[in-house]
């Protein structure tokens, strides 16, 4: 099967969808982005994804060239020419191409890409015995809400969670851990679901909200507040949550066991639920 690539309206095989180098996307990281995975073929999320999408275009002053209805047109027919029983969707939108110069360029227009690509999902035995996650120092810029391509420390600190054997890297700012370079964070304390809170310190994943709203239907007690480094190492089961791991169990943190050292037993009652809500 094909990998497919789109460019301002235009379908192709990927290797043929080239962007100038004075595309503000490559010259600053001037863009935003979205990824969405298909369930049986169909697009997981997307009117959610796309809202985000307009969230973070409008965040950065970014016009979005396509409409909701538009997008759903175009992300449909990708996944049909792309063929592939589940799918990977990527979208990016920059500013545009221009002489490079950081202010905004007055006459471009924004540029906007999208690829498809065959969705791999995890090794299903992850889910019963774990991952292992270590914590790095957040140094990304103050507006974690928006989706933005800027994504050099998300890259370094996976990095150094693949060089120390581990799946994850979770960053924590001060003392407080935020999220991870790919993931949401969430640990459960005493039976208590507790997560930082939707802000401008993380990106707050459309799975995320998922998660949170079958905990509340669960009778879980939820807590949406700044979580303690302290708190993430004594917890009794932490798990990750995003739209390509769906709910993933950590059972390591910086070497040490999370609560038995297994799998929890929210984290796999959630993940049936999260399964059972896909249909």
């Amino acid at each position: 099967m094909p990998d497919i690539g789109f460019l301002n309206g235009r379908f192709m095989p990927l290797d043929e969808t080239l962007v100038p180098v004075e595309d503000r996307g490559f010259q600053f990281g001037d863009g935003v982005y979205e990824v969405i995975r298909t369930y049986r073929g169909r697009p997981f999320q997307l009117d959610a994804h796309l809202a985000r999408l307009d969230r973070s275009a409008k965040g950065i002053e970014l016009a979005v060239p396509f409409q909701s209805q538009d997008w759903h047109r175009h992300v449909a027919e990708g996944i049909r020419l792309g063929g592939y029983a589940e799918s990977k969707v990527y979208i990016q939108l920059t500013r545009g191409v221009a002489p490079r110069d950081h202010v905004f360029p007055v006459a471009a227009r924004p540029t906007a890409v999208m690829t498809v690509r065959e969705m791999r999902p995890l090794d299903p035995a992850l889910r019963s015995v774990g991952v292992a996650a270590i914590t790095v120092e957040d140094l990304r810029w103050g507006r974690c809400d928006i989706k933005s391509v800027n994504l050099l420390p998300n890259v370094m600190a996976r990095q150094r969670a693949k060089e120390s054997g581990a799946f994850e890297a979770i960053f924590v700012r001060g003392s407080e851990v935020t999220e991870g370079t790919i993931s949401n964070v969430m640990l459960v304390r005493g039976g208590v679901l507790i997560t930082e809170p939707a802000g401008p310190r993380i990106l707050s994943g459309v799975t995320r909200s998922i998660v949170l709203g079958l905990a509340r239907k669960e009778g879980v007690p939820v807590q949406e507040r700044a979580v303690g480094l302290d708190e993430l190492r004594s917890a009794d089961e932490v798990f990750l949550t995003g739209t390509t791991v769906e709910i993933l169990p950590v059972v390591r943190v910086d070497g040490a066991p999370v609560g038995t050292g297994k799998a929890g037993t929210l984290t796999a009652r959630l993940y049936a639920r999260f399964q059972e809500s896909l249909g």
